[in-house]
């Protein structure tokens, strides 16, 4: 290289940065960003009563186990499996013609007892001129009383043998102890059912009550000792046995149908260290079956007035929830909450860590920032029209 072109070199790269200085200077500085619109508003206010969820199973009120209280051949089904039955509805028939000879067997013995004591009674009497006149002796007559009283107690004991037998004869028509469910026979016409009171009866079929239907759930001793303080604070003295509750179904999302506590155990399990508790409702509609699950929600304060905020203006950071409140300066500052229950239309209880008075952001929180400032929008405000755009029609 030479020496000239080694000059020019060195002369470029000297000038190099006041030439990039001069290209920077005549570059135009962008603008910054606006700050983001967000929509405000203030807690709503309302009176709550906080409550306590748990999970528990429908019972029946009544169930009971169809079984024979004789023996014999079962002759005749009269329903279908499944099927609601009515008190006193016929269910199952068992070969009536041996009871019925039974029954037959036991009135003519009764008969011949009865017209024994005629018998009896009649010689009782004719005895009774024959002592008086000492015709007889005082043996005799004695005698002759005793068959008297004999012949009585026969007539009784047959009198017992016939309601026995016509019993037995009405306990081969099995019918329904109460209203409800009936499930699937366990027995089909033709077997031999064995009856009686021991364990060995057969099981015929079980029916369950559908209308009211209970509900059972268990809760903690802290539950307990908090509903107990409760309603002694009420003074109310039947220990919370008519507080109303709700419940929803697992394919629910709302706690919509609506019944009253009616038990509370006597003891505390000392395994568990619960304490069962049983709600009742409705169930004209037969939804709510024996053995299903379900959530029920039990009043665990007295009403209050607390504040409330929407889920969605409810952000999480590191474990922690809170909001974003504008303050002067329109400028976003994060306040740390300890929330409460939620409510139905998703508004969530604040316990602590708002005002009435805080301007809460309740859309638009992915937007904005906390320390930084943003364009707080009145909820239920008209928007400011975008630079440009035409007018809002009013009506």
């Amino acid at each position: 290289m030479t020496h000239l072109a080694s000059a020019r070199l060195v002369l470029f790269l000297a000038m190099a940065p006041a030439i990039a200085a001069c290209g920077e200077s005549q570059r135009p500085q962008q603008a910054a960003p606006p700050p983001p619109t967000v929509t405000v508003a203030k807690p709503v206010k309302r009176s709550v009563v906080d409550r306590d969820e748990y999970v528990g199973r429908f019972i029946a009120v009544n169930s009971v186990e169809v079984r024979a209280r004789v023996s014999g051949y079962l002759e005749q089904v009269h329903f279908r499996d499944g099927q609601m039955v009515k008190q006193g509805d016929l269910l199952f028939t068992v070969d009536k013609r041996s009871f019925q000879n039974a029954v037959d067997q036991a009135r003519a013995n009764l008969t011949q007892a009865k017209s024994n004591s005629a018998f009896t009674e009649a010689d009782l009497q004719r005895a009774q001129q024959l002592v008086r006149d000492r015709t007889i002796a005082e043996q005799v007559f004695d005698q002759r009383q005793q068959a008297y009283r004999n012949a009585q107690s026969q007539v009784a004991a047959q009198e017992a043998a016939v309601r026995q037998a016509e019993l037995d004869l009405q306990f081969t028509e099995l019918r329904a102890p109460i209203d409800g469910r009936i499930g699937d026979r366990r027995v089909s016409p033709g077997n031999l059912v064995m009856g009686g009171t021991a364990g060995a009866t057969t099981l015929l079929a079980t029916i369950v009550s559908i209308d009211p239907i209970r509900f059972e759930f268990t809760f903690d001793e802290a539950a307990f000792l908090r509903y107990e303080r409760l309603a002694k604070s009420l003074n109310d003295t039947s220990r919370g046995m008519t507080t109303p509750v709700s419940l929803r179904l697992l394919d629910e999302k709302e706690f919509v149908h609506q019944g009253k506590m009616d038990f509370v155990d006597n003891v505390i399990d000392r395994s568990s260290g619960t304490i069962r508790g049983r709600a009742q409702f409705t169930n004209t509609d037969g939804l709510f079956t024996p053995g299903m699950f379900a959530r029920v929600q039990v009043p665990a304060t007295e009403p209050y007035e607390a504040l409330l905020v929407p889920d969605a203006a409810i952000g999480t950071d590191q474990g922690r929830k809170f909001v974003l409140v504008v303050g002067e300066a329109n400028m976003a500052v994060a306040k740390y909450l300890t929330l409460g229950q939620a409510l139905d239309g998703n508004l969530r209880v604040i316990k602590e860590g708002l005002t009435a008075d805080d301007r809460v952001v309740v859309n638009g929180l992915m937007r904005a920032r906390a320390g930084q400032k943003v364009n707080p929008q009145e909820e239920g405000a008209t928007p400011p029209a975008a630079p440009g755009a035409p007018p809002a029609k009013t009506n």
